[in-house]
C-alpha cells in the first residue's frame, strides 16, 4: 500500500509499504477514503517529537470503511463507515474512567506518533470500540474529517479549558486551523467579544469571514496594544494560544485580563518563560490539555443540527498519490492559503 513515511527530521516520503495486521482482538483494520494533515505533523518534521521514531507512517484524522476487525471488536463490522480518533482509548483504565482518553495507559495519542498512521491506503486501529465513531448515513465525508482532531481539540483545550461563556471577551492567538476551530467552537457560547491575532493577513480576513469581532496583526508588533485598547485596557476572559511558540505565549500572557483564563492548545517544542513577576497577583488560570475526544458524539450532533460547519475549514484537496503536494501547501500556508488539506485515497 502506499503511506506517507517520516525519514527524521526534514525528511517524508510516500513509499509502499505492507498492509497491516490484526495484532490484538480489539483491533479493526481501516481502509482510509480521506485523511488530512495536522500541524502536528510538522511539528514532527521540525524534530519536535522525539516519540515519533524515522519508518513511522504518518496521519492521526481522516475517515474511512472497515475491512476487518478482531474477534473482540463488537461495535463495527465490515464495511461500516467510520471517523477515526485521533486519540485512542481502551476505555477501562484508570484515565480513561475519567475520560482523560489522551492518558489511556495503552492508548492516547499513539496514532502517527508511536504506532503507524492515517496517510496512507489502510490502518490499524487499536481498542476499535472506543476509537472509532460511526459515520451517520447521508453524512458529508469531508465535514466528518474535521471531527477527528481539530474541532474536539478546539473545543476541549481551548473553549472548554478557557471556560468560554456567554458576554465574555476571548482572543485567540493563531488563526490557523486549531485557532478557526477554536473560534467556530467559541461561537456556540455566545462571547460578546471574539477577536483573533495573528501575523498573516490571509487568515486575519478568513477569520473575520468566520465571525471574528475584530482581527489585529502583529506583524509590526502592535497586537497587544491594539487589542488591549478593544477591551478598555481590561484584557480578556479568555485567551487560546493556538501556535506553539515562546513568543506567542508570552502575548498570551500580556493580555489576559485579571481573573482570566489562559488556555494552551499549542504544541510546544521549546521552553516559554512565564512571567510570575507580572502574574503573580492577578487571579489567572493557565491551562494545558491533549484533545480526549470526550466532547466528539456531542459535537457531531451540533454537526448534525447545522450549527456549526467545519467544511469551511477545507481549502485543498489532493490525492494520496499526491501527498508531498499536500504537504508543500500546508507547510507554506503563507504562500499557497491552506488551511486543512483534505487527501483522498
Amino acid at each position: 500500500m502506499k503511506a506517507l513515511v517520516y525519514g527524521g527530521a526534514g525528511k517524508k516520503a510516500l513509499v509502499e509499504r505492507p498492509e497491516p495486521k490484526l495484532m490484538a482482538p480489539t483491533d479493526a483494520i481501516v481502509r482510509m477514503t480521506k485523511t488530512t494533515i495536522c500541524g502536528t505533523e510538522l511539528h514532527i518534521l521540525a524534530g519536535d517529537l522525539p516519540s515519533c521514531v524515522p519508518g513511522r507512517i504518518l496521519g492521526h484524522e481522516g475517515v474511512g470503511v472497515v475491512e476487518q476487525v478482531g474477534p473482540g471488536v463488537s461495535a463495527f463490522v465490515r464495511g461500516d463507515r467510520v471517523l477515526v480518533s485521533c486519540v485512542t482509548a481502551c476505555g477501562a483504565c484508570a484515565y480513561c474512567r475519567r475520560l482523560m482518553y489522551s492518558h489511556c495507559t495503552t492508548g492516547g495519542w499513539i496514532l502517527g506518533n508511536v504506532i503507524d498512521g492515517t496517510q496512507a491506503e489502510y490502518v490499524r486501529i487499536p481498542h476499535a470500540n472506543m476509537s472509532l465513531f460511526a459515520i451517520p448515513a447521508g453524512a458529508d465525508e469531508e465535514a466528518m474529517v474535521m471531527f477527528s482532531d481539530i474541532l474536539p481539540t478546539g473545543f476541549e483545550c481551548g473553549v472548554l479549558n478557557g471556560r468560554v461563556g456567554p458576554g465574555q471577551t476571548v482572543a485567540i492567538v493563531g488563526a490557523g486551523p486549531v485557532g478557526l476551530a477554536a473560534m467556530l467552537a467559541a461561537q456556540l457560547y455566545a462571547p460578546a467579544a471574539l477577536v483573533v491575532i495573528d501575523l498573516d493577513d490571509h487568515r486575519l480576513e478568513v477569520a473575520k469571514s468566520f465571525g471574528a469581532t475584530a482581527v489585529f496583526s502583529n506583524r509590526e508588533g502592535t497586537a497587544v496594544d491594539a487589542a488591549m485598547r478593544s477591551t478598555g485596557n481590561r484584557g480578556f476572559d479568555t485567551v487560546i494560544e493556538a501556535v506553539g511558540t515562546p513568543a506567542t505565549f508570552e502575548l498570551c500572557e500580556k493580555i489576559v485580563a485579571p481573573g482570566g483564563t489562559l488556555a494552551n492548545i499549542g504544541v510546544h517544542g521549546s521552553p516559554v518563560s512565564l512571567h510570575l513577576e507580572r502574574l503573580w497577583d492577578r487571579n489567572i488560570s493557565i491551562t494545558t490539555r491533549l484533545v480526549d475526544t470526550s466532547s466528539t458524539p456531542m459535537l457531531l450532533e451540533v454537526l448534525r443540527s447545522g450549527k456549526i460547519d467545519p467544511r469551511r475549514l477545507i481549502t485543498h484537496r489532493f490525492k494520496l498519490d499526491a501527498m508531498l503536494d499536500a504537504y508543500e501547501a500546508f507547510g507554506h500556508a503563507a504562500k499557497s492559503g491552506a488551511l486543512k488539506v483534505l487527501v483522498e485515497a
